[in-house]
């Protein structure tokens, strides 16, 4: 259970970090802006890094899958937010902010809700060495975060 709430922390507050950037508020939701693809590609690249690091099997690939999309999913959640709050920023009263910051809180809560329900069965499929790579890789990454 440590290992998981260390893989969610360390996920989300280097999530939170790569969506720090808002996008433009004037762009359409159907339209990929710049930044947009710029955090996309963030997550993507975070993605494949952990795959690299967990030394992720053929045989767990289709897990894996589940929890690459999880984040992906997050990410966007998350983003959108962060976009709402930016959106408003200028014009908000303390009250707005205070809200918008809950629905930001609210988002990385979910992602983590949504990301120990698909993490949980990989994790629990790992060989204890493979675990235990997982344990070290986020105990460390973690514990550099909250520096």
């Amino acid at each position: 259970m440590k290992t998981i709430v260390a893989v969610l922390t360390f996920t989300f507050l280097s999530g939170a970090a790569l969506a720090q950037s808002p996008s433009p508020s004037s762009a359409s939701n159907s339209t990929m802006t710049t930044a947009d693809a710029k955090r996309s590609a963030q997550v993507e690249k975070h993605i494949a890094a952990l795959h690299g690091t967990l030394k992720i099997t053929a045989a767990e690939e289709s897990q894996w899958a589940n929890v690459a999309q999880t984040m992906r999913g997050s990410a966007i959640e998350l983003d959108r937010a962060i976009d709402k709050r930016a959106a408003i920023v200028d014009n908000a009263t303390a009250v707005d902010n205070l809200k918008a910051y809950g629905e930001i809180a609210q988002a990385h809560v979910d992602s983590v809700r949504k990301l120990a329900a698909a993490f949980s069965p990989l994790y629990a499929s790992m060989p204890d060495d493979q675990k235990k790579v997982a344990d070290e890789v986020f105990a460390q990454r973690a514990h550099h975060k909250m520096k």
